[in-house]
């Protein structure tokens, strides 16, 4: 019988390798991207995966229109930089799709380890 996987740790998994999808998605062949808040040009190591809506809302936590790439100044000292991380959204995915990302983010969504786990395989490839 398979050991059952603690949970947290499949979280915690999940946040890591959704973190470099979302860094990799649109860096060039050598590797570089840019802030979408200030574009801050970087190698996608060197920048983090900034969420729109908190990461604590597990309804868009791991959401690809939410999660975008951020410099460190924009996603940890100006939180995030939000109203300009909704500008780019909406840019990017459609007028009032920010809009839509708060309604989501206050729903609520419990993921099973096993819907968690196929996500990390999903991310992975």
């Amino acid at each position: 019988m398979a050991k059952k996987r603690n949970r947290s740790k499949v979280v915690k998994e999940l946040d890591g390798v959704f973190s470099i999808f979302i860094r990799k998605r649109h860096a060039n062949l050598d590797g570089f991207t840019s802030c979408v808040t200030c574009g801050k040009v970087a190698h996608w190591t060197k920048l983090q995966n900034g969420h729109f809506m908190s990461r604590g809302k597990y309804a868009t936590r791991w959401n690809e229109k939410n999660c975008n790439v951020q410099c460190s100044g924009c996603n940890m000292f100006k939180q995030g930089e939000q109203f300009k991380h909704s500008l780019y959204i909406d840019e990017t995915y459609g007028e009032g799709t920010a809009d839509e990302l708060l309604r989501l983010s206050n729903t609520t969504v419990k993921f099973s380890t096993p819907e968690l786990l196929e996500m990390i395989e999903h991310y992975k490839d």
